[in-house]
């Protein structure tokens, strides 16, 4: 669609002028020759761009201005003044105009001016639109479940997210910590503000503090030039840090110190930097016991579990699979461009059933794959491709009968008991060998060759 320009200019000429030097553009003209026109013409349409000449008959070129800024405050505006007034251009820009252009002018000044305005509001719009796309899948609406538990868990959220209290969400991989933190940023007085994760798992320990705090030229060797650290580049947002119980203890330090002063220096600087930041962080493990172990600073334990929020795994809420299971298959319909199948009532029922180790992640996978591999209108047990069962756990009978076994036959030699072991889960896995290892957290090549070593392969 090509972009619509208003002209306001009240010398016909010289609009005929400004048509001709522009006319190899691709655009939409809309003319007015006098700010009344201009401002019954902003009322009733919407521009891109808007070229106003300053001293107009009846409306003045600020009330043009005014008028196209109430009506779109993103929409650009340039205005055109008689050579002298410069003062007028200089008000024109305070009162937020793109730019301006002098009479007599040149073309190539007045259409590089339109380019670059044009460039400029077209990002603009772009950003807004993806903002808001953002802010829509991140809404607490896009969290679902009707469970007693994630209801508890949105309303905790919800209350949470109008404040500026620090949160530690807590939970095994694949709930969606981060959706959740996603959620309580955007709608929290932060939202304007930037949202940045930093995965603390991922990044090492040098590294790590480097990403945080950022680094002056030549900090440490290969810091060729100053980087600003995440903790900077959220100022007046919120920083999410994943995997929170994977930092290392001397990070941990400087990270509390922040917590407590709301300042820091970059790694090699001198400039003490202040700190408007939203702390959000997340684990996967269990801190008060890392405190306990000495693996995590206790101080800096208690300054991120102000506010604890914990997301149950899905095997504990298996009634919110169906809604999951329609969210999921909305969101790969509109990605494959296809009218979304129904889900038959077995193969619900099947996903119920699972333990479902990898969580949410792990159902969604899930029904991707389902949604590949389903070519008609309903998803069946067939289309579901789910992890190999990895055999039944040892039953508490076994546990009873070696404890027996201990105590009619006295002192159990370790290689008889070992024996037992394998050759339990040797027949509880169906006499499959990678299953029988993975019950017993064992790698194949070694499962291989104890069942070898006590006779026992096939």
């Amino acid at each position: 669609m090509k972009p619509k320009i208003l002209l306001v200019e009240n010398e016909a000429r010289m609009r005929a002028v400004i048509l001709m030097q522009l006319s190899d553009l691709d655009l939409v003209f809309h003319e007015a020759a006098d700010g009344v026109r201009a401002v019954e013409l902003l009322r009733q349409d919407d521009f891109d761009l808007v070229v106003t000449d300053l001293k107009l008959p009846g409306v003045h070129g600020m009330e043009v201005l005014r008028a196209a800024k109430e009506q779109n405050p993103d929409l650009p505006v340039i205005v055109i003044t008689a050579y002298g007034s410069i003062e007028n251009a200089v008000e024109a820009i305070r009162s937020g105009a793109f730019d301006y252009v002098t009479k007599p002018f040149k073309a190539e000044r007045l259409r590089s001016c339109l380019e670059k305005a044009l460039r400029i509001s077209s990002l603009t719009s772009q950003v807004r639109h993806l903002r808001r796309e953002i802010e829509a899948r991140y809404n607490f609406d896009n969290i679902k479940g009707c469970s007693p538990e994630i209801c508890r868990l949105l309303s905790l959220a919800g209350d949470v997210a109008a404040t500026d209290t620090t949160v530690l969400i807590t939970g095994e991989s694949g709930t969606g910590k981060e959706l959740l933190s996603r959620a309580i940023h955007f709608n929290s007085n932060r939202a304007a503000g930037p949202f940045l994760p930093i995965n603390c798992a991922a990044i090492p320990e040098g590294l790590l503090e480097s990403e945080l705090f950022g680094h002056e030229a030549e900090a440490f060797t290969g810091a060729m030039k100053r980087k600003k650290g995440k903790m900077e580049l959220a100022n007046g947002g919120t920083l999410f840090l994943d995997e929170i119980g994977d930092m290392e203890l001397s990070v941990q330090a400087k990270l509390l110190r922040v917590l407590e002063s709301q300042s820091f220096f970059r790694l090699g600087g001198t400039r003490k930097i202040r700190a408007d930041v939203r702390i959000i962080s997340a684990t996967n493990k269990d801190l008060a016991r890392l405190v306990r172990q000495g693996r995590f600073r206790e101080d800096l334990y208690y300054r991120l579990n102000v506010f604890p929020i914990h997301i149950p795994p899905l095997r504990t809420h298996p009634e919110d699979i169906p809604m999951l299971c329609h969210t999921f298959i909305r969101e790969f319909s509109c990605a494959l461009g296809r009218r979304p199948p129904a889900i038959s009532q077995q193969a619900l029922t099947r996903l119920k059933e699972q333990p479902w180790k990898g969580n949410v992640r792990e159902l969604r996978n899930v029904i991707e794959r389902a949604m590949i591999l389903c070519k008609g209108e309903v998803i069946t047990v067939k289309h579901l491709l789910l992890q190999e069962d990895t055999g039944s756990p040892l039953d508490p009978s076994d546990l009873e009968q070696l404890s027996r076994m201990l105590l009619e036959n006295g002192p159990l030699q370790m290689e008889r008991l070992e024996r037992l072991l394998i050759e339990q889960a040797f027949v509880l896995s169906g006499k499959n060998v990678s299953r029988a290892a993975r019950m017993l957290g064992l790698s194949r090549p070694t499962m291989r060759y104890r069942l070898e070593k006590f006779g026992l392969a096939e």
